[in-house]
């Protein structure tokens, strides 16, 4: 079996190409909806982060406000970032998830080629848990077009999110030296589409 890190920058449209990558076989899962599920109530990752950041950080149901957890997390005006202390909390949880499903997918088929799409690894410093790393990028435009669709934001409001974000993540200048494969998102799709298809063509050809 193949491991890969698909990653990229908030916005670069790493789930899209994801996505691709499943349509051609690929096995892939998704860092986020780990994480989704690991916050859910009840959940000792929940209960560690209601913990650190309060109760404020819910909504009356009990679930946790993600944009209130965002803004505590990333910082705003007169709040300092507390970025590291959510991704202490987070991050091996969901990366231990992440080893087990490989871990799963390689014993159903050996051939397989399993992608884990995650924005940190490079920050994480989980890399070199892949035989290969796949790097998504963008122009930073779009980037914050896309963030703004993403959640219906003006453009203005999505490129204040996306810089204060950012900041907490790896340029892509140096994700780009670190891949092993780059996947440049900024055109067209069927332009990323004949990217992500050549890129799993060289996939396969390693497990085989």
């Amino acid at each position: 079996m193949l491991k890969a890190g698909l990653t990229g920058g908030i916005a670069s449209g790493k789930s899209a190409v994801g996505e691709m990558f499943v349509q051609l076989g690929a096995r892939v899962i998704r860092a986020d909806d780990i994480a989704h599920e690991l916050t859910q109530p009840g959940e000792p990752v929940y209960n560690e982060v209601v913990r650190t950041f309060g109760r404020e950080i819910l909504s009356s149901d009990g679930t946790i406000n993600r944009p209130r957890l965002a803004s505590l997390a990333f910082g705003s005006p007169g709040r300092a970032a507390r970025v590291q202390e959510l991704n202490a909390i987070v991050h091996p949880a969901v990366v231990k998830r992440e080893d087990e499903w490989m871990e799963e997918v390689g014993r159903r088929d050996p051939t397989a080629i399993a992608i884990v799409e995650a924005a940190l690894i490079l920050e994480a410093g989980v890399a070199e848990r892949f035989d290969r790393l796949i790097v998504v990028t963008c122009r930073p435009v779009q980037r914050v077009q896309r963030f703004a669709a993403r959640l219906g934001i003006s453009e203005e409001a999505a490129r204040s999110e996306v810089s204060r974000r950012m900041a907490a993540q790896i340029a892509d200048e140096e994700k780009i030296k670190a891949a092993d494969y780059v996947i440049d998102n900024s055109g067209s799709l069927d332009a990323t589409e004949e990217q992500v298809g050549q890129v799993f063509a060289k996939l396969k050809g390693e497990t085989i």
